[in-house]
């Protein structure tokens, strides 16, 4: 009987909370976001640096992408999009002389499996055939080894090109690459498959099926706390505990049966509007880090809850991550409910009205067409912000530092 009058009473302050948040958004649609992170979600990078992009045989591109056209719509689909964004941005150079960067467009991740897993063999060979292309035909890649040229390389472990992570490690990044900057969706402290200097992005979420699913946005938040997905992964871990390191078991164990949680491995039709509804979202890690639920989040004005020890997030020099989400430890899952409910009033509407921004939801998603302040311009901003070159970019004459034929002897194969 308590348990109904706890429920009850806390229904009623979720209706009450979802109508205090949208009297604050309507107060206040634009708040200042402490530090510099409002100035950066609206800097505009054109004119402060020029991009070359390499045109290359549609075999590394746009054949990959006729013969497979899904790969518009995964997780991994920002090679694809940041390719079209170049192509077209004020920002690209026709004229590799005057350019700051050099960009090859490789999709390397668009050549999946059927389980939609990247093939661990064939991106490595992909990425090193693109190369020694380039380094053959052109002079850029040969005077610096790669400093100047950046990759976009968003699967799960990044140019470590191997969807497991204990063979990831082993791989570690792709050693051509060692100087190139990489753009890419897996953030990990202290972990190979993060090369220092990397910008790390997003995943992908279809921006226009989100906006699609849009409701009133005074609808309160009646959930208090969401989740749809896998607890468990039993075709890729079959002994239990080594996906998501065990987190999302122990969210599925814990809390199942408490009326708190909505929680659930269904994906309903309505899975856009509820997280709407919620007032917070899990956000667990999986075999990596991140997941397109951070995006969603952040979109629908869900308070992303983040469950992924070392976490590396994107544009974490644009996005105040620490005012708008709420950040639990793996080891503290079983204690989710105590965290969540302790969180004061006062801090879950500053974290909403935060969420309210349009700058902050822009930041995070892949538009077509780009707009101002969106993952294309972050992006962007994060390159020039690594303006200008350093004296250690460009090589000596004579000086050679990698080895074309270092790396996993299956890797050297022609491709």
């Amino acid at each position: 009987m308590r348990w109904v009058l706890a429920i009850a009473i806390l229904v009623a302050a979720f209706f009450f909370l979802g109508a205090e948040a949208q009297d604050a958004r309507q107060g206040q649609q634009t708040e200042r976001i402490s530090g510099s992170a409002g100035d950066v979600l609206e800097d505009d990078p054109v004119g402060r640096l020029k991009v070359y992009v390499y045109d290359l045989p549609g075999k590394y591109n746009k054949k990959l992408l006729k013969k497979d056209p899904r790969c518009l719509n995964h997780m991994f689909a920002a090679e694809i999009f940041m390719h079209r964004f170049l192509l077209s941005s004020a920002v690209r150079t026709f004229n590799p002389e005057e350019a700051d960067w050099f960009y090859t467009p490789v999709y390397t991740t668009c050549d999946l499996t059927p389980s939609g897993l990247p093939l661990p063999f064939k991106s490595p060979r992909m990425m090193r055939s693109a190369i020694e292309l380039i380094a053959t035909n052109w002079p850029y890649w040969n005077r610096s080894e790669g400093a100047d040229h950046f990759f976009v390389t968003p699967h799960d472990f990044g140019a470590c090109f191997h969807y497991q992570e204990e063979k990831a490690i082993g791989r570690g990044i792709l050693p051509l690459l060692q100087r190139a900057t990489l753009v890419q969706t897996f953030g990990q402290k202290n972990h190979v498959c993060l090369k220092d200097g990397s910008i790390t992005i997003p995943p992908y979420a279809p921006p226009q099926k989100m906006q699609g699913h849009l409701i009133p946005p005074d609808t309160p938040r009646s959930i208090f706390i969401y989740f749809r997905g896998l607890f468990y992964d039993t075709s890729n871990d079959p002994e239990g505990g080594y996906y998501a390191r065990g987190a999302r078991a122990s969210v599925w164990e814990n809390f199942k049966n408490n009326p708190l949680f909505d929680i659930s491995t269904d994906h309903p039709p309505t899975y856009y509007e509820d997280m709407q509804r919620a007032v917070f979202c899990l956000c667990p890690l999986g075999w990596a880090p991140w997941s397109p639920r951070l995006v969603e989040a952040v979109v629908f004005g869900c308070i992303p809850v983040i469950i992924a020890d070392d976490i590396v997030l994107p544009f974490a020099d644009a996005i105040p991550w620490e005012e708008i989400g709420v950040f639990v430890a793996e080891d503290d899952v079983p204690k989710l409910d105590s965290i969540l409910t302790s969180i004061p009033t006062d801090v879950i509407l500053r974290k909403q009205r935060l969420l309210a921004n349009p700058s902050m939801k822009q930041a995070m998603l892949f538009p077509q067409p780009a707009h101002p302040g969106d993952a294309f311009h972050q992006i962007l901003n994060g390159l020039a912000r690594k303006l200008p070159h350093g004296d250690d970019v460009f090589l000596k004459p004579g000086v050679r530092a990698l080895n074309w034929t270092a790396g996993p002897a299956g890797d050297l194969k022609p491709w």
